[in-house]
């Protein structure tokens, strides 16, 4: 599935609420969030990526090429994004890059899947994920010719949020359903930010499809 699509796991956050350091590489039931991110979603994709800045050797365990941002400073996501999209023209096949983070470790199965189908409904968009009425940016479909608009946005104007240059390229929005958990719904794009987020996340993982 998926293998002419490229992903990236976006794992570039500065975790502030977390205390700084790497968020992804935090333990969740025995396995990193990235690992669980990763199970997730290299499936779905083709060549897959992660994106971080600073030394790479601390991903040496996860086995994947690790993208170090196109964009001097600290640009945030769209950065990584605009990184990856750059690579997958460059390094791959791929006309689409599929993108998911690395701290949300109950990402839906069929993300890119239903990603793929709506944008085919609307060629040259970008497919972005919802949940409950919430746009998730960093969940999206990027077809790789993207990339020079993304690079003026970012460069030249200057304007780092994701959102803003979904809305401006065009886009198609994609709703996925709220998980289940005993008598409560889960978010699938519920992502870790603090350390009561990982506790929660360790009670959700028994009781949330692995």
């Amino acid at each position: 599935m998926g293998q002419d699509i490229a992903g990236i796991i976006l794992a570039g956050g500065r975790s502030r609420r977390m205390g700084g350091g790497d968020k992804s590489l935090l333990a969740l039931g025995g396995d990193s969030l990235l690992d669980h991110v990763a199970s997730r979603f290299a499936p779905q994709v083709g060549p897959l990526a992660l994106s971080a800045n600073g030394d790479p050797a601390r991903f040496a365990g996860i086995e994947l090429p690790v993208l170090a941002d196109v964009v001097e400073g600290f640009a945030g996501p769209l950065a990584g994004i605009l990184t990856a999209l750059e690579w997958a023209a460059a390094d791959t096949s791929c006309e689409a890059l599929a993108t998911a983070a690395g701290d949300t470790p109950f990402l839906p199965r069929d993300l890119v899947e239903r990603l793929v189908a709506a944008a085919g409904a609307r060629p040259g968009s970008i497919a972005v994920a919802c949940s409950g009425g919430k746009w998730h940016p960093t969940f999206a479909l990027w077809p790789t010719e993207a990339r020079a608009a993304l690079r003026r946005f970012l460069v030249d104007e200057d304007i780092r949020r994701v959102s803003a240059f979904i809305e401006r390229h065009g886009f198609v929005e994609v709703e996925f359903s709220l998980l289940k958990s005993g008598e409560h719904e889960i978010d699938p794009f519920f992502n870790i930010n603090t350390p009561d987020d990982l506790a929660a996340a360790e009670r959700l993982l028994q009781s949330i499809d692995p």
